[in-house]
């Protein structure tokens, strides 16, 4: 753009909006004074009625209306997010004001995205889209101080790209939205450029962590006592432990970093949580083959810890589709109904106990367990490794 003063009329060049000038200044110290005009070369600021911070990102081209520029400045890329979670409310009562504080939230944080979502388990909440792990730890720890907000966030997870049977693809950010195995040709996952930078001493154990994560090396330079290892690893692997077990491993001393670096056809399925042979949906993920037993059985057996016995036999299942992968109960417990029976025939004690078994039976036939939130927090903080 030649030149901006007050009136002009510009246009953003990604969302294609239209706006009038207010006023156009320059930066001093301190201070931001007004100018008449701006013209080429020179660096300032401008005022328009922009009302959506998402119609004006940062380092977006703005261009004249009438005698706009032919390309926009090289080197923009929109904010899209690349990891989703749901963020839910303890009490039920306050989704209302956890949706109101995410509305202001997004004034100031164009790349924050959030849509309605409910769960049998957790109740109503929003599925958020974030730029990474920190951007979403960031938000959540604001959202809990600032707006005095007592939050359940569900494990995060990337976007997978399914190619269905009948030719057509489509995107999945939740792990319950996965179809049935039967209508999936092919399953891609997100891959990430992986630079890690360590001391030779740990280079060994840091490849091994990163075979463990399915890395696939690319290149490896020494800089004095210390190794650049370049690996191209899935993105849906170094969103748990990776750090911390890097950071171990390391004893504090390698850093990592990462870009994108496109899609891959990978041998992945869903995994389905069941509680009492009901699936529970939030606790459904998305795993390669080969991991999808370890983890389920961490899963099943964290939650046959933490969720409160019942008057039954509870089962908890890990799924693949229609195959249990791995299974524990959480106990029935046992009231004691011969504690009045002194003495007597022994065939009396036996028809209480069976008299007990019938009852438990018809129990468990319409018994529901509901999930405790401590349950799955429990969940969430078990490791996968």
């Amino acid at each position: 753009m030649a030149a901006s003063s007050p009136a002009t009329r510009i246009r953003i060049w990604s969302t294609g909006k239209v706006f009038e000038v207010d006023k156009v200044g320059v930066f001093r110290p301190g201070a931001l004074e007004p100018v008449a005009r701006l013209g080429p070369g020179e660096v300032g600021w401008i005022t328009a009625a922009i009302r959506e911070i998402g119609d004006a990102q940062v380092g977006d081209t703005i261009t004249s209306a009438q005698n706009p520029c032919e390309a926009p400045y090289p080197g923009f890329q929109p904010a899209k997010p690349v990891v989703f979670a749901g963020l839910y409310p303890t009490d039920t009562q306050e989704y209302n004001r956890l949706r109101e504080a995410l509305e202001k939230l997004k004034l100031n944080d164009a790349a924050l995205s959030f849509e309605p979502e409910t769960s049998e388990a957790l109740g109503f909440g929003f599925r958020c889209g974030f730029l990474g792990l920190l951007h979403a730890e960031i938000v959540q720890e604001r959202l809990e101080r600032e707006f005095d907000l007592d939050l359940i966030s569900t494990a995060p997870s990337v976007i997978y790209r399914v190619k269905l049977t009948n030719g057509e693809e489509i995107e999945i950010h939740n792990p319950s939205e996965l179809p049935n195995p039967d209508k999936i040709e092919a399953i891609y996952e997100p891959y990430v450029k992986l630079t890690v930078y360590t001391p030779e001493e740990y280079v060994g154990s840091i490849m091994q962590l990163l075979q463990e994560k399915r890395g696939k090396m690319g290149n490896m330079h020494y800089v004095g006592k210390r190794v650049e290892l370049v690996y191209e690893v899935p993105f849906g692997e170094i969103l748990y432990d990776f750090h911390d077990r890097l950071k171990s491993i390391s004893r504090g001393y390698a850093s990592m970093d990462y870009e994108q670096a496109g899609y891959q056809e990978g041998d992945l399925v869903k995994v389905s949580i069941l509680v009492n042979e009901e699936p529970v949906d939030a606790l459904a993920f998305i795993a390669h083959k080969d991991k999808a037993y370890g983890i389920g059985r961490e899963i099943v057996d964290k939650l046959a810890e933490v969720i409160p016995r019942q008057q039954f036999a509870v089962p908890i299942q890990a799924a693949i589709g229609g195959k249990i992968i791995a299974r524990a109960t959480v106990k029935a417990l046992r009231k004691d109904v011969l504690a009045k029976c002194y003495g007597g025939d022994i065939t009396r004690k036996k028809k209480l106990l069976e008299k007990q078994k019938e009852g438990k039976k018809r129990m468990k036939a319409i018994g529901k367990v509901d999930v405790p939130q401590e349950a799955f927090l429990a969940v969430l903080s078990a490791g996968r490794d």
